[in-house]
């Protein structure tokens, strides 16, 4: 990187430090000062952005940090994604492609309340899960040192390009390709590990590479939502702790470097019934906590969005094959239709009535435990109103 590209940077990286410190992410000075020190540009050389093409379809638009307005743009907080699914990717113009997105860079305030979650010391071995463009390993070596810090990534490419992004800025951290989700393969114990990545349970092998007391910090998906949580490890193996305020969502943990599996869903269920209902898509939309606590209600379930004759739903599906969906828009915006069980929505409803009783509480509100047999709970940390998840 020129001495010239690293000035033209340096106002950009004072004023988005400003902007996480203002924001309440960056809470400390160690991560002000790591911040304000590492480029994002030089790990976000290039990136997509989703625009609607000309004729309708949605498209990822690549853009560069050389273009014009480009510097300032890599700067702002917000997600960058930086590849796209080979297997879903189709190039529509010269530099626009359809596709479904495997690596970004991390939305910087979202990175910043992690790392600020993750309370790390000097000294403190970490590991990171997902190395993906290398910024946040280079933040953590501007915090803790090199010698401390570990990554892994499921890409071979991915991870040979961030080592030597790295490199240029004079960091050599210890970075590995591989299954992530397997624990570093030298097997050592880490005081911190931190995951980019999205998983439906802490895997088996980053509890056995956690310290007594260590901290957890990463995305727990739990079907209809998941969410940030900071978790510390008994000396019995159970992890445990809370949903964090930051709020956000990671692309799961891969077992393949380029690409995610298909989904295999069951066959719908016919048609068995409508009803009206008060909870309306809107509200499940509007709210992150409260979909946060139709996942705990309603474990084994999904949202996805059905298009027919009469216009988008959101539809709540459960693997049997039973589902219940309300219109985004119309006439029938108070109305739920449903196919085999019909006490799906009713569940959705009691959780909706339970949360708008206990004051629409924050996700913040709510503690997470996995213990070491892989079951994990949810509870209500005002009450103890616990749920069981499926692990």
């Amino acid at each position: 990187m020129s001495d010239s590209v690293r000035e033209a940077a340096r106002p950009h990286l004072a004023v988005l430090t400003r902007e996480l410190q203002q924001a309440g992410a960056i809470r400390s000075w160690p991560w002000a000062t790591a911040f304000g020190s590492v480029p994002r540009h030089l790990f976000v050389p290039a990136w997509y952005e989703q625009e609607t093409s000309d004729s309708g379809i949605t498209v990822w638009r690549q853009r560069h940090a050389t273009d014009e307005g480009g510097l300032a743009a890599v700067y702002r907080d917000v997600t960058l994604v930086t590849a796209l699914d080979p297997a879903t990717a189709e190039q529509v113009d010269d530099t626009a492609w359809t596709g479904i997105p495997t690596s970004s860079s991390t939305l910087p305030s979202l990175m910043a309340g992690m790392l600020e979650d993750l309370a790390v010391e000097d000294g403190h071995r970490v590991l990171e899960i997902g190395t993906g463009t290398g910024y946040n390993a280079a933040l953590l070596c501007a915090r803790l040192g090199e010698a401390v810090v570990h990554s892994m990534d499921i890409d071979q490419a991915l991870a040979d390009t961030a080592q030597k992004r790295l490199a240029r800025l004079g960091y050599e951290p210890q970075l590995l390709p591989g299954d992530g989700t397997l624990g570093y393969p030298t097997g050592e114990p880490f005081d911190r590990i931190i995951a980019t990545c999205s998983v439906p349970a802490i895997p088996a092998a980053w509890v056995e590479q956690l310290r007594p007391g260590g901290v957890f910090v990463g995305d727990v998906t739990l079907g209809v939502e998941g969410g940030l949580v900071q978790l510390s490890r008994g000396a019995d193996g159970r992890l445990r702790g809370f949903f964090t305020a930051n709020g956000g969502r990671f692309m799961p943990a891969r077992t393949d470097a380029s690409t995610y599996p298909a989904p295999q869903r069951p066959d719908r269920a016919p048609t068995t019934g409508r009803r009206p209902t008060t909870l309306t898509a809107s509200e499940i939309r509007a709210h992150y906590p409260l979909r946060l606590l139709l996942a705990f209600q309603l474990p084994g379930t999904e949202v996805v969005y059905n298009v027919d004759q009469e216009g988008t739903a959101l539809q709540l599906q459960r693997g049997d094959g039973s589902w219940a969906r309300v219109p985004l828009a119309g006439e029938h915006m108070g109305t739920v239709t449903y196919g085999g069980d019909d006490g799906l929505w009713k569940q959705a409803e009691e959780a909706w009535e339970w949360w708008t009783g206990a004051g629409r509480p924050e996700q913040d509100h709510f503690g997470y435990a996995q213990d070491p047999d892989g079951s994990a709970f949810a509870w209500y940390l005002p009450d103890g109103t616990r749920w069981n998840l499926i692990s």
